[in-house]
């Protein structure tokens, strides 16, 4: 595993986002939804490909809070425009699970 610096991590903005809406992406490769999650007033709405089917139905991701990647550059994905990496981490199966604050905090607060 190759190291950092703190500098090096500090460039990467985790920002906390609550999911304003979620759809089905049924053009995508693998199981997929889309999510459009608000993070806050200073950097605003972003969207967001997630491949969380299997753990998250989509009535059940609005108004869920999550942690996101909002500075990467955008990247197309189909049809969709990713604008944000929202973060999860893999179950035994290599299921997507999302990582998530486990207390109220406002949306755009940074990670760190």
């Amino acid at each position: 595993m190759a190291e950092i610096s703190f500098d090096e991590f500090l460039k990467v903005d985790i920002r906390v986002g609550t999911v304003t809406r979620a759809e089905a992406f049924p053009e995508a490769r693998k199981p997929a939804y889309k999510l459009w999650v608000d993070y806050g007033p200073e950097i605003g709405e972003k969207k967001s490909s997630a491949q969380i089917t299997v753990h998250y139905a989509l009535e059940d991701l609005v108004g869920m809070k999550v942690l996101g990647v909002v500075n990467f550059p955008p990247r197309q994905i189909g049809p969709f425009m990713s604008e944000a990496l929202v973060l999860g981490a893999p179950d035994a199966e290599g299921e997507v699970v999302l990582l998530r604050p486990d207390k109220d905090v406002p949306n755009g607060g940074r990670m760190f």
